[in-house]
Parts: C-alpha cells; structure tokens; sequence
C-alpha cells in the first residue's frame, strides 16, 4: 500500500528500520544501512551525541557499512541485545557483517562505550565509515581533532566523545568529522570503538575488544535464561524483555518509557514528544511484565527509586514523570535548529505533562506494589511512601485530571482516573491488611465505596451499554479495558462485554487486531495512529471472557507488526502499517509480554478469575 508519509531523502530510514542496543544507562538505535542515527550519552536524557534521525543534514551520525549498494538484514545474537547486521552487495559476492553492543558486564567500564566489529564473512567488500559526533543536540558546533591513535569530538560545553579503530582504514579528517574507508579479506575484522567523557585515545588491541564482547554476549545469555516463560511465544515474549531491559537504567533503578525523543506519532507532524524519562505509569506495567517472568531484581531496583521520588514530593501528590536521577525532567522546550524525523517536528527536549495532575498513577503504583507483595514483604519505608498517596487520593478522588493520554485541553472526571483511583484506595486497604500496616483502613474503604457507586452512576453510558470516557461526555476510551483486569467488574458481568464490543466498534481501524485509543478531542492537530498497547488490551479481555481462540488468532495478526527483530513502537498507522512514535516503547513490549503470559495460563485451564490474580493490573 502507498505511504501516506512526506516523500524524502532515503537516508531518513523508517522508524522499523532498526535495531537498538544499550549498557544500562543509555541506548543506541542502529539503523539497517549501519547507521547509529541517535545516541544520548551517557544517560537516557543526556544530550544526543547523534541524532540523524531527527536531522539528516545536522544531527550527526556514525556509519559503518559498505562502500557499495547492498541488501542488509538485521537480527540480534540469540538471548543478547548484540545485534548483527549483514550486508551483501546486489552486485558481485562477499558479505559483512557488523556487530553492535555497548558493554555490560564485568567489563563495562567507568565510561559509556559503543563498540563496533566489522567481519568480511565471504569475500572482499570495501567498505566505509563516517563518524560525525554533534554533542549537545547539534545546537553548537562540534569540532573534530586528530589524536596519534583515532580522533576526539568536542564542544563548547566540554563533552568530549573519542574513537579509536583498528589500523588498516585510510581516514580523512575535517573539522566536522572524520571518514575512512578499508576493504577486509574473508575472516578478516576491524574494531571500532567510541567512549564519552575519555579524553585519552588509546591504541585497541583487538583481543581486549573480543573479550568485552564476549563478557557481554555471556551476560545477555545468562540473563535471558532466567526467563520463566515455555509458551508457544517465546521467542517473541523473550526479545521483549530483553527490549524493556534496555530501558533500565541500573545506576537509579529507572525505568524510561523509551530512549527516543520527537519521533511523531501523527504523520502530519505536531504529536512528537520526549519519552526518555520515567512515567511512574509506563514503569508500573513493565514491572508486571518483569514479575511475570521471574525478573525480581528490576522490581526491587525500581522500589528504591520510587522511595526516592516519594521523599522529594514532601507530602504532596507526585508527578507523574521523572528524569532518570528522580529529579523533575526539564522544562519542555521546541529544537528550532533540528527539523524532524522526515521534517515531521518540531523536535522536543522535556515535557510538559510533567505538570499535569493524571490521578491514575497512584492506581497503578498499588496494584503493582501490591503483587509485588504477595511474596515479599513491604517494608516499612515503602509503606510510608504508598501510605501518604493512599490518603491523599482518599481526600481528592473528586477533583478532574488529564489522565493517561495526557490531552492538552482542560481537565476532566476521566472514569479511567476514576477507576484506577479506586484500585489505590481498595487494594491499599487490602495491602494494609494483608500485612499488618497502619492506616486508616476503614476510612479507605468507604471512599472506595462511594467512588464506585459515582463511577456506576456518572461513568457508564445504559442506552449503549459501555463505560465512557469521561463524566458528560460519551466519547469511548480504550483506557476502559481495564475494568475487569483491576476487578472493578467481574469479567462475566455484561457492562464488561458491553465495554469491550463498544470499543472494537467505535475505536476501530480498517485493520481489525488494531484499535485506535481514543478518538476525542483532546487538543492536538494531526491524527495519530492506532495505539499498540490497547489493541493488546483488547486480546487480554477477550481471552478473559472466554473467547480464546478469537483472543489467539489476533494476537498472532499483531506480533506480525513487530519490525524484524521483533521491536514495536508506540503506534502503527493502520493504512501502511508504519510503526510510529518513539522506539522501541515499553508499554507495548509490556503489553505483549502480559499478553502471552495470559493466554499461556489460559490455555493451560486456569479460569480468568484466578488469572488475574490479587491486583488484577495485567
């Protein structure tokens, strides 16, 4: 089918068209052509280092590939994020291969790294590399020196970033950057490799380099072992959690909701956003995910890091996002100097729904912490965080919020907020009870009562049998698919069905295992796309009303959207089936990991009910 996004230069690749890779702290997206086209270094939300992908002619870029045209294929390393990309020529033999990996492990280092091996695997294939650093979001020139024993990129503001690289390449050097070309006979390799904050270049002795990438192949594989899932999925669910891994960041126990920013959701531009800090929200369903195959450690991390954010707010209700030091993220603020994926800006650093009061994140926080402690035990400073959310949602459940999509018009009584502020108030109280812990239980309990019996009354459409998005307001929400996940409403009960039939009718694409969020005002220009993390919700109802097959045949139609190496993005534009929005997203790979986690139990006889489990938040 025609693409219905702007015609430009080749070298903006697609949004599918890579692969990412990262050391715990930061990531990298490697594009088919052997292109990192964007990197922040050395965090998640530091400055891009590259960022190509949202200026072709002023973000900076680091190629390595073939001096010829050629066909690429990317996959990762069995159980790794090292990821492998082939190239071979449309014109005579020989083939490349490239690996890409930041290392973790033992031999990770003070400093971020990328560290890239190019192998002839058959024949002789010239080939070329072009490393153009732009630090600080190219906002000011970065100049680039030659050292006895590679190069150094540096700015205004003292970043520096170096690489060194085998010998055997004849290099040219400009201000800008530096190039070089070099043709490897069959089983021959060079190494490459770019450190932040190093001002030394040092020679690379290539067995240091093959060790480095063997310490991290063997800690990917022995990570990827630990998952606790043998369903027929595997191989997908497997390669989304090793995708949500790479969205940890180890030092805080942060977890961002994708390390991208400004890739747009609508292809008209103007929905482009800063996702790379940490949506309490976003965290809280990847933390399912993790528990749901065995990952204690990424819970446990990311408890100290909540604790953090709870001691900072002082009492008041906490924000739903921040950076990935628990600090409040920057103010949003529009890159004028970069145009845009495709020119499809503007381009976003920040984000302004740091601001907004979303009321359903304390909902998801408990239900969350409170699998959590069905087998552990919730200490004393957690429980002091979570008490204080639960009393201020006891006393302020009443008032409107932006809730999960975060519009930008005025506030609403969102029944999804609504809800969830429910599941804080009801599995609070159970928590408490569950392990001994002061508060005021009873007091909980009648607020959660009250709540329900305004959200039956104000909150579902008779005449249409549905819940809807907002009090006064009939528009549909795919939010509302959680009613019987959060056991609201047991799933047999008809409004739940009535839910579910509304929203595969009203929110419907022309592509039937995609579903459209919401399609409300909610104060944005453009149309977005359909939201990957709903239409997974969609299957997860459907298999707890019992349709299993028919919740089967469209979770197989969907894992198809994955892009090669099975990474999703954040939407998909139902006529093209272009992902769009910022990559590779959290909340879908979560989704898809609860999802098959799921229907595995299902098909195995366990009944929906128990399925859910003690907070029901799937």
């Amino acid at each position: 089918m025609r693409s219905r996004w702007p015609r430009y230069a080749v070298s903006y690749r697609a949004i599918h068209e890579h692969g990412v890779i990262g050391d715990l702290n930061t990531a990298a997206l490697v594009a088919c052509d052997g292109t990192i086209d964007f990197c922040c270094l050395p965090r998640f939300d530091s400055p891009t280092t590259f960022a190509a992908l949202l200026d072709e002619e002023r973000g900076g870029r680091w190629l390595i590939g073939p001096s010829v045209a050629s066909i690429s294929e990317q996959r990762y390393l069995p159980g790794t994020n090292v990821l492998s990309t082939t190239f071979r020529p449309q014109e005579g033999v020989g083939a490349l291969e490239l690996l890409d990996f930041m290392p973790v492990g033992p031999r990770r280092g003070r400093f971020g790294r990328i560290m890239r091996r190019l192998r002839a695997v058959r024949g002789s294939v010239p080939a070329q590399v072009i490393w153009e650093p732009r630090l600080e979001y190219a906002a000011t020139p970065t100049r680039v020196t030659g050292r006895r024993a590679g190069f150094m990129a540096s700015d205004r503001f003292d970043d520096v970033v170096t690489l060194c690289a085998s010998d055997g390449i004849d290099w040219s050097l400009s201000e800008s950057g530096a190039s070089g070309t070099l043709t490897l006979e069959e089983g021959a390799q060079a190494w490459f490799v770019m450190t932040f904050d190093d001002d030394e270049v040092r020679p690379l002795a290539s067995h240091d380099c093959d060790a480095t990438l063997d310490d991290t192949v063997r800690y990917w594989d022995a990570w990827s072992a630990k998952m606790q899932y043998n369903g027929p999925y595997r191989a997908e669910v497997e390669r989304s959690v090793l995708a949500l891994k790479l969205l940890c960041c180890e030092p805080t126990g942060a977890i961002v909701a994708a390390p991208t920013t400004s890739l747009p959701e609508s292809t008209q531009g103007g929905r482009t956003w800063d996702y790379r800090y940490v949506w309490l929200r976003d965290a809280a369903f990847v933390l399912q995910a993790f528990e749901g195959l065995g990952y204690t450690e990424e819970t446990e991390a990311f408890m100290g890091f909540l604790k953090r954010v709870c001691r900072r707010e002082d009492g008041r209700y906490i924000q739903i996002m921040y950076a990935t030091d628990a600090r409040r993220p920057p103010e949003e603020k529009i890159l004028e100097h970069l145009r845009g994926w495709r020119g499809l800006g503007p381009v976003r650093i920040g984000n302004g729904a740091v601001d907004q009061f979303q009321m359903d994140v304390y909902g998801e926080l408990l239900a969350t912490v409170a699998e959590w402690g069905t087998s552990r035990t919730v200490s004393e400073g957690t429980w002091i965080s979570l008490h204080g959310l639960i009393d201020w949602t006891s006393r302020h459940w009443s008032e409107p919020d932006f809730s999960i999509w975060e519009p930008r018009v005025a506030p609403r009584h969102h029944v999804f907020s609504k809800i969830m502020a429910w599941v804080t108030l009801d599995h609070g109280a159970a928590l408490a009870e569950r392990h001994s812990l002061p508060g005021d239980t009873g007091a909980w309990r009648r607020e959660a009562e009250k709540l329900r019996a305004e959200i039956l009354e104000r909150g579902f459409d008779t005449a249409r049998n549905t819940f809807i998005q907002s009090y006064d307001h009939p528009a549909l929400d795919a939010a509302l698919l959680v009613v019987p996940k959060v056991r609201f409403l047991p799933h047999g009960d008809p409004r739940v069905r009535g839910t579910l039939d509304a929203v595969r009718k009203e929110l419907a694409t022309p592509v039937e295992e995609l579903i459209y969020r919401y399609r409300s005002e909610d104060g944005l220009t453009g149309d977005e796309g359909a939201f990957i993390f709903c239409s997974f919700w969609v299957i997860q109802n459907l298999a707890m009303i019992g349709e299993l097959a028919e919740a089967e045949r469209l979770f197989k139609n969907l894992l198809r959207r994955s892009n090669a190496m099975g990474l999703l993005a954040e939407e998909i534009d139902p006529l093209t089936g272009a992902q769009m929005g910022n990559f590779p997203q959290g909340l879908s790979h979560a989704a898809l990991i609860n999802t098959a986690t799921i229907l595995e139990k299902l098909r195995g006889g366990v009944s929906p009910a128990a399925e859910v489990g003690p907070t029901g938040l799937i």
